[in-house]
């Protein structure tokens, strides 16, 4: 019989020093995604996380944010929240245009998906610029850097022509800019200091046993699963108890008690040995009546 022993051995979890925290790399981002199925219906999606807690969602009729957790709005004023909501969906009303314009041009086939990212990285407590990128049913088509729109090398001629027109449009090149350079750093920072105590808590995992499909005759195949805890380092070993295992377990335990019980017993009968009572000063009748012998009476017995 197999004896086997789950043991979590250790969890990383980060202690509560808000220093050792800023140490470690938290991402920002904000995912749209639009879906283009005709040249008349278009659906939009949209989400923001925090590494990979979400904290935000998007209502796509009124393309208003959503705030998932209680410290989501950061430290930032409902005017600010609603300038950045007002972009986002200013960007989902006129960016299927723009698509749709230049489906042959950019030899675009329904149905296809645009999908926006914008984020930011916290390293040591201090928030990086930002980075915008676009992609095509899931490859790379641009990416925002410094002040100008750049093509990406898998996109070829279509990330190309994409790229020109969308570095005609000044203005939004200057929104985009002061989004990734000024307003996602500052989200972040106060995002972290808003919610610091819930992103420091600490949960200890679960964890439990299933079997699943047998690798072969003799053998069965176990799963461990681990959830509920956070944050996301966990550390997860297994220990096996071999067949012989149980005869180690006798000669490691049983015979140093056998051992030390002799030994017990065998000081217990010295003990015993020499404290048994002796009258050597008084001889024996037997004694007296070995020739030879003589008995010497104290005088004051007469």
């Amino acid at each position: 019989m197999l004896f086997l022993q789950l043991v979590l051995l250790a969890v990383l979890l980060p202690g509560g020093d808000s220093e050792d925290d800023s140490q470690e790399p938290i991402s920002f981002r904000i995912i749209l995604t639009t879906s283009f199925y005709s040249s008349s219906s278009t659906q939009n999606q949209g989400s923001a996380w925090l590494d990979e807690l979400q904290t935000h969602g998007w209502n796509n009729k009124t393309g208003a944010f959503r705030y998932l957790q209680p410290w989501s709005k950061g430290n930032f004023s409902n005017e600010e929240l609603l300038e950045v909501q007002n972009l986002f969906y200013t960007y989902t009303i006129r960016s299927p245009s723009t698509f749709h314009n230049h489906i042959r041009d950019w030899q675009l086939e329904y149905p296809f998906q645009i999908q926006l990212v914008l984020g930011c990285d916290s390293h040591f407590g201090e928030a990086s610029a930002g980075f915008l990128q676009l992609a095509y049913q899931g490859s790379d088509l641009l990416s925002f850097q410094n002040t100008s729109w750049r093509p990406s090398p898998e996109g070829g001629s279509r990330a190309q022509k994409v790229c020109s027109l969308f570095n005609e449009y000044h203005v939004f090149i200057e929104i985009v800019h002061k989004l990734l350079f000024d307003s996602c750093p500052r989200f972040l920072l106060g995002l972290l200091d808003a919610g610091k105590a819930y992103l420091q808590r600490q949960v200890r995992p679960e964890a439990w046993l299933s079997t699943g499909p047998s690798p072969g005759p003799g053998h069965l195949l176990l799963v461990c699963h681990v959830s509920g805890f956070y944050p996301k380092p966990v550390w997860v070993t297994w220990m096996r108890e071999q067949p012989h295992s149980v005869g180690l377990v006798f000669l490691v335990v049983i015979v140093p008690l056998v051992l030390l019980a002799g030994l017990a017993w065998w000081l217990w009968k010295r003990w015993k040995a020499h404290w048994r009572p002796q009258c050597t000063d008084f001889p024996s009748e037997r004694d007296l009546s070995r020739p030879g012998s003589s008995t010497y009476l104290n005088p004051a017995q007469h």
